[in-house]
């Protein structure tokens, strides 16, 4: 196999991706003749990656994978897919910096998985050659009619992602819908078009990175709940940021849903273009106004999708039915979650009933054991500091376990906003150079502790290791009515595998604390 001779010198990064030629113009449908035949590169062999192969080999393609990863995964994965009739898979790291040829040919299309960005060499030069590029989201939509094609309902935003989808999902079950959350979360969305029995809805959680290669879907309903600095180095800048994730809005159907409290959100409505008769529709957890889903003393009501929605209200759901500790961003999680699915036709009861029941997952304000009046809580997920801000706000005297990858951002308005809030901050990470010069200048009577720093001052690599001296250190320091939050505002692959494996050394860290002290994890101290 051997490549393009596209240079790839020079090139720019791909700000925006060709979505058609005339080769691939008209496969817009499972059935349509065009996909035998078609040359495809497939970037990227993860699970989207191995999902997108495996389906157009399934249309009729011929398939070339590029991934730089030569793992032993990759090439059980590599050995399967060759099985089912892909013509080749590369594993190797220099396969990725040029375009690769589909049986001696330039591919007639590219799709990608989460995570290529719009500079990496082989995308540049697929787009310098006039290639299409797609994401898997793309693919999926074109071909959804496989069994019937399902209504979609799509969201995305900086933070409260997993958390709002895993909400659609529950509501639209609770209203006898067959549905699926996908995505970004989940199964593959793929795996979903070609379920035998099919759906009747799916919920997608979108990634930035999906969206700036995505460009035909049409919801029935989107949403961006928020938006705050985050991966921008892989967009470039905070602006590209934003115009990926506002891409979900484009051709909406019925309801574009957009965040009361952040103008940005109601920016990218405003300069979306939708399907005639679509509304833009916002969420509060404030009492709503006209076109709004809100909170009043308590109950979460509906002003948006009701016959008399200028003198009426409709209750959908008690703020106690989101679990025993329903901050303000799970209450906006649940409000977006009903403008979605309200959009769609839920009644106000399924709602209620999913909004109760769904899965609120691990990582994200999860309480793993109280002991001496002082409450441990899980916040790995909190990979921004935008997602951080969520959790300080939740609590009034907090232990800080913070620190990690920080991907570009900065961390003076958060620090800056929660000082008052902290008794200690315990910091994490190979380089925290910027989340310590924010505390130094916005927080300077909080006591900071560097955990496990080398000589150097850097932070030590095995993250399990120091969430325990962080774990350790925090009983130390923690008083009756402290809250000791781990919410790292950073991304964790500079000590941990996922923010996951982060969030389970620190569930693992306090457990053996819990038993070196003689107290029951789940139930605090014996006899309180």
């Amino acid at each position: 196999m051997t490549a393009a001779s596209t240079d790839t010198a020079g090139l720019e990064p791909v700000h925006e991706p060709i979505a058609q030629t005339p080769r691939v113009a008209g496969l817009s449908s499972w059935h349509a003749d065009g996909w035998s035949g078609l040359r495809v590169l497939v970037t990227g062999l993860g699970v989207t990656g191995f999902s997108v192969a495996d389906t157009l080999v399934e249309l009729g393609a011929r398939v070339v994978v590029v991934d730089g990863n030569d793992s032993e995964e990759n090439r059980q994965r590599a050995d399967t897919l060759r099985i089912v009739g892909v013509a080749d898979v590369l594993l190797d790291r220099a396969a990725t910096n040029e375009l690769q040829m589909v049986d001696g040919q330039a591919p007639d299309l590219v799709v990608t998985s989460p995570g290529w960005r719009p500079d990496q060499p082989l995308l540049m030069a697929a787009h310098a050659a006039g290639v299409p590029i797609w994401s898997d989201i793309e693919l999926a939509w074109r071909v959804r009619d496989k069994v019937r094609a399902a209504a979609w309902v799509c969201l995305t935003g900086t933070n409260g992602k997993t958390t709002t989808v895993a909400m659609v999902e529950s509501i639209l079950r609770a209203d006898s819908r067959r549905a699926a959350a996908v995505g970004n979360v989940g199964a593959p969305v793929l795996d979903a078009v070609r379920d035998p029995e099919g759906f009747d809805v799916l919920a997608l959680e979108l990634s930035s990175f999906q969206l700036h290669w995505t460009h035909s879907i049409e919801p029935e309903s989107s949403a961006v709940l928020n938006l705050a600095e985050d991966h921008v180095d892989w967009h470039g800048s905070y602006e590209a940021y934003a115009q990926a994730k506002g891409r979900i809005y484009e051709r909406t159907r019925l309801a574009c849903v957009f965040n009361e409290h952040d103008d940005v959100t109601l920016r990218l409505v405003e300069r979306a273009d939708v399907a005639g008769g679509c509304r833009a529709v916002s969420f509060s957890t404030d009492t709503p106004g006209l076109s709004t889903v809100g909170l009043v003393d308590g109950l979460l009501v509906d002003r948006a999708f009701t016959e008399n929605r200028r003198t009426e209200a409709v209750a959908l759901a008690e703020r106690a039915d989101l679990g025993p500790v329903a901050p303000r961003h799970t209450v906006a999680n649940a409000a977006a979650a009903a403008a979605l699915t309200r959009a769609v036709g839920v009644s106000p009861e399924a709602v209620r009933e999913g909004l109760r029941g769904y899965d609120r997952g691990e990582h994200r304000i999860q309480v793993v054991a109280k002991s001496r009046d002082v409450m441990w809580v899980n916040d790995s997920k909190a990979t921004n500091p935008h997602a951080a801000n969520a959790s300080l706000a939740a609590f009034s005297s907090i232990v800080w376990i913070a620190g990690g990858m920080p991907k570009g951002v900065t961390y003076d308005e958060l620090v800056r906003e929660h000082a008052h809030r902290l008794r200690a901050v315990l910091v994490l990470g190979v380089d925290s150079s910027s989340l310590m010069a924010a505390l130094a200048e916005h927080a300077p009577e909080v006591p900071v502790e560097r955990i496990m720093a080398d000589a150097a001052g850097r932070g030590g690599q095995d993250g399990p290791a120091a969430m325990t001296a962080a774990v350790t250190r925090a009983d130390e320091l923690a008083r009756p009515d402290d809250v000791v939050l781990m919410a790292p505002a950073a991304a964790s692959m500079d000590q941990f595998r996922s923010y996951a494996h982060r969030g389970e050394a620190f569930i693992d860290a306090v457990a053996e604390l819990m038993t070196r002290h003689g107290w029951d994890t789940a139930a605090g101290e014996p006899g309180a």
